[in-house]
């Protein structure tokens, strides 16, 4: 048994804020949560001047396994997950192969279970056969060997037909599609903001924002017509925030996700730091990184997501046309949103917690995670209010800006089942 004390426990389900404890049994199930607990040979996790909370959950990762593996594998992105206050990720379907089929899904099960399942791995497949925008994988057969949802994250659906049939199908299976929304024609060169003084300053005519705003508009209106649950991955802009927020005011069932780094950095950003704040969508206009968290405020932004995406060091020191886009970002997020939205006075912690955890949880269907008896104890402890540096990283990849950025706040350690996980001890 593992008996948590002193916690200031903080639950976006229940709405609970205050001082608990938490007894955990042996078979990792909560059996109590009551203001003083004592329990006879249970290890003791004493939890004074933290906050215990769900787990963070992640519905955008990119752990590159299988076929990518030197630049992350399942059990180093599992790592970098834990040490970010992470229970739960969702990993993305563009893998070599491509998770498409029940082999290489039962694959990505089997290595997270042999690195010890102190992070639960959902494994999206993809919407299509191979990335191709041809052909729907087998949906029901997907499902029925675990997918969480469906997505070909990374490439856009450009036609429309196809991305009707596959909202359709979605409708049939009871599930959830997401997608990347960047129409290729207006991306004239990705991973830098159009018109911007980084796109200028590298003589590039960047990727322009009608890439996403245009694939939206036209994804909205077949999710109306369909009936569809639709996220729309990782938003840059301001102008698809209130096409979204229309949307949803027409009835329509979409979601909508945004990253830590379009939150907290602007188009300056590639200037400063190369292509390290090279991604796609990139980095857009102070107004846009506005608009998102106004989103955040109202409602409109449900989730926000990392789209952890490493790279190689040799990788990114390519020229910035010629270097893959993505950063990584698991283990900085609770520090980057704490620190520019509840510590700004932007979101209250029972709200950022809602946009990491409870929201991302309900969406993609992952029940029982609230600190409540009965339910499997997933638990994040976070201390709000520390300095915090980043220098050295359990992922395999560094290609993030936030490297030596002052930050406040940061993941303690989690809480899986009767584990406690701690970052810099053996998972």
């Amino acid at each position: 048994m593992l008996l948590i004390k002193n916690a200031q426990v903080l639950d976006p389900y229940t709405r609970l804020d205050g001082r608990r404890d938490i007894l955990i049994g042996d078979d990792g199930v909560i059996r109590a949560v009551e203001r003083e607990l004592s329990a006879e040979g249970a290890a003791v996790y004493d939890a004074a001047g933290r906050t215990v909370a769900p787990g963070l959950i992640d519905t955008h990762v990119h752990f590159r396994d299988p076929g990518q593996t030197q630049k992350e594998d399942v059990r180093t992105g599992m790592r970098a997950a834990a040490a970010g206050g992470f229970t739960t990720v969702v990993c993305m379907a563009n893998t070599l192969p491509t998770c498409d089929n029940e082999e290489t899904l039962r694959y990505v099960q089997a290595q997270a279970h042999a690195a010890g399942d102190f992070v639960n791995v959902r494994q999206a497949c993809a919407i299509t056969r191979g990335l191709k925008g041809q052909e729907l994988t087998d949906f029901a057969a997907l499902l029925a060997a675990g997918a969480p949802g469906f997505t070909d994250d990374g490439v856009n659906l450009t036609d429309a037909s196809l991305c009707l049939r596959a909202m359709e199908e979605a409708v049939r299976q009871d599930t959830l599609l997401s997608f990347h929304e960047e129409d290729k024609s207006l991306v004239f060169s990705p991973g830098v903001n159009a018109g911007s003084a980084a796109a200028r300053q590298l003589g590039l005519p960047g990727a322009h924002p009608s890439s996403e705003e245009a694939m939206v508009a036209r994804d909205i209106a077949l999710a109306l017509r369909t009936g569809a649950r639709v996220v729309f991955q990782h938003i840059s802009s301001g102008r698809t925030i209130d096409l979204i927020r229309a949307g949803k005011a027409l009835g329509a069932r979409i979601y909508c996700e945004v990253t830590p780094h379009h939150l907290s950095l602007t188009e300056d950003a590639v200037l400063t730091h190369g292509t390290y704040a090279r991604m796609n969508p990139p980095l857009r206009t102070e107004a846009d990184r506005e608009a998102l968290i106004a989103g955040l405020i109202d409602g409109t932004v449900d989730l926000i997501a990392t789209d952890h995406a490493p790279h190689t060091a040799e990788e990114k020191a390519r020229p910035f046309d010629k270097a893959p886009s993505g950063i990584t970002g698991l283990e900085t997020a609770f520090s980057v949103c704490n620190t520019f939205l509840v510590q700004t006075g932007r979101l209250s912690k029972l709200a950022l917690l809602e946009k990491m955890s409870k929201n991302p949880a309900e969406i993609y269907g992952f029940a029982g995670k609230a600190i409540v008896p009965g339910n499997r104890a997933e638990l994040a402890v976070l201390d709000w209010d520390c300095e915090k540096v980043y220098k050295t990283y359990y992922s395999k990849g560094i290609n993030t800006p936030y490297t030596g950025m002052p930050l406040t706040g940061a993941p303690v350690c989690t809480i899986m089942g009767d584990r406690v996980v701690i970052p810099g001890d053996e998972f």
